[in-house]
């Protein structure tokens, strides 16, 4: 009784009131100190931060109803862990001028109790709304270390009565409860503490006593930087909450602290959880109460807030801390206890295996199993071609069609449902069936395959006994009351006529007062697996889908496929299917492709597919067999090109094509020497790898080039040598000076070779006029000039077909690739025919597959449907409102330094400061991490590995441009 007296009495304690400038007399008279003092946020103590010459430091006054035991306690642990080496950094005590630790002095009418810590340097998490996987797990290591230097230190002042002890939490709730004006909430927060401690309540025998902290929240924990711009938590401040109390009680404060950070999900502190547990294992009772405790922690936290803004209005701190208080219990309300418990013993390798259900009788004994035909609704499955797969009625229209087939269809357990995905959504879709839906003959009789109880509840039959609870929708009860049946007897009949089918589904769940969701996100699926069991063993049919095996898939591939060949990501999802400008993963998650300019046309174009399928029926061989297609796509890319130039080879790739106008250029020009642009890239043979200078794509570009390349300054005009106005007399000049060292050498010249927009450095347009000025002196010393249009042409900037055209020239040769083909190996060379007959004299040149019959089909095919689909223009007017939307965003967020580019080729630039342009490089990848959380596929590019290359399929809607601009934007602004 004394204790809760105590307690009741502390909750309702304002903060201290101490100004400023009364704070630093203390300071001076005690300490020895004077400085600057600004207030720092606390709900019952009153802090501030003293800046001196000496150093900065902590002032923290409390009142005088804390006993001075109990400071004596904080201090103690601050010494203790402050001696421990694997412990988290803690501030150190400062004793007064006459030695003392805690000074009591009297201001204005009132004592208080004041001491000084040192100030521990760093970032708090509070603030930033995004926190990575690492962040979670390493803010769990440091409580988890923190426990294990707490566990052998015992002090008098730590039995002590604390609202915030969670040994505590039900009587303190229900005072708090007792004043709140709000109904509702009350309501919520009472039905949640009594849900908790009904489950904590006979584990408390077996939960671990020891000294916590107790605070360890993201606001009592600083972090450094790295260079990423993520956070790295290391330290803990103060030490007001140290107690005697459980140990899972630590872990149980600093995941409620991370569910404001969790947009929602509590599955976010399962990381926290397990890096806890590595370095101070739990036990199973522990590891049963922690949620409970979690949510036990949410409610007191509103609880307390609400009443501490009746007692203290002004406080800030509180009144900033009240809104993620309010997430933070909404998101621990909004699941199951069951749930968490199961993801929480996942997460540290401690679930148990369940039960399988015991076999009474089959819930559809008219059904013979053998006939049931099975619906795949997966990624893969085969039902599911083209577009089908978002219709509203798709999986009903699929059932029905498989039943009229068998007699009886089914869907599967344990699937990922493409037609569950959404697409243009940040959070991961619920895809993964918990369920089986089945399609019959109306009136088809229902059997219980196990004795039970049997009662309607929301449109649903359930039948339940002990840990097993069979839902059934679309079942017309035999008996309108509850009743208890034995195995085999009939409860019921398929809805529907006879002569016409109906549709049931088919869930378990072990768990009463649960009423399962019929689908689950990938990441949560195995709890909820736990949950809910497949029903196959009452179906009597294999109905449960194999899992995905994308990780095995990873390691299989980095087995055998080169190492060379990278992949995007650490942890890629696999991609297995695309639509438009949509990739989908083995999961059902939709993502927007913002990199893939290889797939102009975007994926699974059906007219494109169609095509291809009708050509591999008919014919494919080589380019020297004489047929139709290879003369009509000929004719076409000529067409498209310069009066002159009329002359097309076709290849397999850029690559090729690059390595081919190099050597037309030596044939022609008799000469070898070529002049490239620094920071370009060009490709991976022999010869477009010489003439390639990207650091970013080979790191030691700059000193392995063959001594007939020269490189000449990139025409970078954000961050090169010249800037600004008269930039481009500035960079012609630094051609000019590599032809005269040309020239001094009685080297002759073979060609020039440059991307027309700079596409590897981010789509960074060249100065007015530069390529004018330059082809004409390369052409005067005898060489050609060759346009690289592989990944800014062909209709990409939408406002030009060819790069070349904004600089208002005409190459002598073009190279064009990736969007030719739509992510069939095509390219081409287009030039004037006196350069390739120049060839000639060299033998005779071939390509298996560029000027196939398929190839040629394909070509074909891709520019009629850019064309028919008005898709240049389609790139103007969405990339236009794109790069608006991004540079209005560049005006809010420094980070950004610059948006490049044009149409559908654009760069967003990551700088660290406007003044220097330091390359933001590491946070370039870390955004890009983030953007894939968030349902974007965006990758870096640039010598600096800093710009953002977008250029996605030209099909791209103005709507996923708006999604992908509000997507960056959050993670600009939430962190990453």
């Amino acid at each position: 009784m004394m204790e809760e007296e105590t307690l009741k009495r502390r909750t309702e304690l304002p903060r201290p009131n101490v100004s400023a400038e009364e704070a630093k007399v203390v300071l001076s008279e005690h300490y020895g100190l004077s400085g600057d003092l600004i207030e720092l946020g606390s709900q019952q103590d009153q802090n501030y931060r003293v800046d001196t010459d000496e150093g900065r430091f902590v002032l923290k006054i409390c009142r005088m109803e804390y006993a001075r035991l109990e400071l004596e306690a904080q201090n103690a642990a601050l010494r203790h862990v402050g001696a421990k080496p694997d412990a988290p950094k803690v501030p150190s005590v400062v004793p007064a001028v006459n030695g003392e630790e805690i000074v009591t002095a009297v201001v204005g009418e009132e004592p208080y109790q004041f001491r000084l810590l040192s100030y521990l340097d760093g970032v708090p998490l509070t603030r930033r709304k995004h926190l990575p996987e690492e962040t979670v797990a390493a803010l769990g290591d440091v409580a988890g270390r923190l426990a294990v230097a707490l566990q052998d230190l015992d002090h008098p002042g730590l039995d002590r009565e604390l609202q915030w002890d969670l040994r505590r939490a039900g009587p303190v709730a229900l005072h708090l409860l007792s004043t709140m004006t709000d109904v509702e909430l009350r309501k919520r927060i009472a039905e949640a503490m009594v849900g908790a401690m009904r489950r904590v309540q006979p584990l408390v025998p077996e939960l671990r006593l020891q000294t916590i902290h107790q605070d360890v929240t993201d606001d009592n924990v600083v972090s450094r930087a790295e260079a990423s711009g993520r956070l790295v938590p290391e330290g803990v401040i103060d030490f007001g909450d140290v107690l005697k109390g459980w140990v899972v009680a630590d872990l149980a404060v600093t995941c409620a602290s991370l569910l404001h950070h969790a947009a929602g999900d509590p599955f976010f502190i399962l990381p926290a959880v397990k890096a806890f547990h590595a370095v101070c294992p739990l036990t199973g009772p522990e590891l049963k109460a922690l949620w409970p405790l979690i949510v036990a922690r949410a409610g007191v936290l509103v609880a307390s807030t609400e009443q501490q803004l009746e007692i203290d209005p002004d406080n800030t701190y509180v009144q900033g801390n009240a809104a993620h208080e309010r997430e933070i219990f909404d998101v621990a309300v909004s699941v199951p206890f069951q749930l968490m418990d199961h993801a929480i013993h996942q997460a540290v390798g401690k679930e148990t295996e369940q039960a399988a259900p015991e076999l009474e009788g089959r819930l559809l004994p008219d059904i013979d199993p053998a006939s049931v035909g099975i619906v795949d609704l997966s990624l893969l499955g085969p039902h599911l071609p083209a577009d089908r797969w978002h219709y509203e009625d798709t999986e009903a229209l699929l059932l029905q069609s498989a039943a009229r087939a068998a007699g009886a269809a089914a869907t599967r357990y344990s699937e990922f449902r493409l037609t569950e995905t959404r697409l243009l959504q940040a959070k991961a879709p619920q895809t993964f069936a918990l369920h089986v839906d089945l399609c019959l003959h109306g009136q088809t009789p229902v059997h219980a395959p196990f004795a039970g109880r049997v009662q309607q509840r929301g449109g649903k039959l359930i039948l339940s006994t002990d840990g097993l609870h069979l839902h059934l929708l679309g079942v017309d009860p035999a008996d309108t009351e509850e009743v208890t049946v034995e195995a085999g007897v009939r409860i019921g009949v398929i809805f529907g006529d006879s002569e016409k089918v109906g549709f049931m589904r088919v869930q378990l769940c072990t768990e009463a007062d649960i009423d399962p969701p019929p689908f689950a996100a990938a990441h949560q699926r195995e709890a909820w697996r736990a949950l809910c069991p497949s029903p196959a063993q009452f179906l009597g049919f294999d109905c449960d889908a194999a899992p995905p095996a994308a990780v095995e898939l990873l390691e299989r591939r980095r087995r055998h496929f080169a190492r060379p060949q990278k992949n995007y990501y650490r942890q890629p999802p696999q991609i297995e299917r695309g639509w438009k400008e949509h990739l989908f993963d083995v999961e059902g998650r939709a993502y927007l492709d913002m990199v893939n300019n290889v797939t102009i046309l975007g994926h699974g174009h059906p007219r494109l597919s169609a095509a291809v399928g009708r050509q591999w029926s008919l014919l494919n061989t080589n380019s020297r067999f004489h047929y139709a297609a290879v003369t009509e796509f000929s004719e076409r890319l000529a067409e498209l090109a310069p009066e002159g130039l009329d002359t097309v080879f076709l290849v397999n790739s850029g690559s090729e094509a690059n390595d081919l106008s190099i050597r037309l250029a030596w044939a022609y020009s008799g000469a070898r020497n070529m002049l490239s642009l620094l920071e370009a890239y060009h490709g991976w043979t022999v010869a477009s790898d010489a003439v390639s200078t990207s650091i970013a794509d080979n790191p030691e570009a700059l000193t392995t080039r063959p001594d007939w390349v020269h490189p000449v300054v990139s025409p970078n005009t954000y961050r090169g040598p010249f800037r600004g106005e008269g930039s481009t007399r500035d960079y012609v000049e630094t051609v000019a000076q590599k032809l005269k060292e040309l020239d001094e050498k009685d080297a002759s010249l073979a060609g020039f070779i440059c991307e027309c927009v700079y596409g590897n450095a981010g789509g960074i347009p060249l100065p007015p006029g530069y390529l004018e000025a330059v082809y004409a002196m390369v052409r005067g010393k005898g060489g050609v000039c060759i346009a690289d249009e592989v990944q800014v042409g062909y209709g990409r900037l939408g406002h030009y077909f060819w790069g070349f055209e904004e600089q208002g020239v005409v190459p002598d040769i073009i190279t064009v690739a990736k969007g030719m083909g739509n992510g069939h190996p095509l390219g081409a060379v287009i030039t004037r025919r006196e350069i390739a007959d120049a060839l000639e004299k060299e033998g005779y040149f071939f390509s298996s597959a560029g000027g196939s019959p398929v190839s040629c089909v394909v070509g074909l095919t891709v520019l009629d449907i850019l064309h028919d689909e008005a898709l240049q223009e389609h790139a103007r007017t969405v990339g236009d409102h794109l790069k608006a939307r991004l540079e209005a965003l560049g005006e809010r967020v420094p980070i950004i330094g610059a948006v490049h580019g044009i149409g559908l080729y654009l760069g967003v630039e990551f700088i660290r400061d406007r003044e220097t342009l330091e390359p933001a490089t590491e946070e370039t990848a870390a955004i890009c991490n983030r953007l894939l959380e968030l349902g974007v596929i965006m990758q870096p590019t640039g010598d600096h590995l800093n710009v953002l290359k977008i250029k996605p399929p030209l099909c791209l809607s103005r709507e996923s441009a708006d999604f992908f601009a509000d997507m960056l934007a959050r993670v600009l602004e939430e962190g990453w």
